[in-house]
């Protein structure tokens, strides 16, 4: 049975210190993950970037 290959990642926000986590194919995407998503904290959208 072969695994997957997907590996989690954090995204974190740049205004507050929330935290998303979910998952991503890194053959298919080797560059860090930027998605707008909504912070609870501040209570908006705002960017979110790929941590370690």
């Amino acid at each position: 049975m072969a695994k997957s290959g997907r590996v989690q990642v954090k995204l974190r926000s740049n205004e507050s210190h929330f935290m998303y986590v979910t998952t991503k194919n890194p053959r298919t995407t080797p560059q860090r993950i930027e998605q707008r998503k909504y912070d609870p904290h501040v209570q908006r959208h705002v960017l979110f970037r790929e941590s370690k």
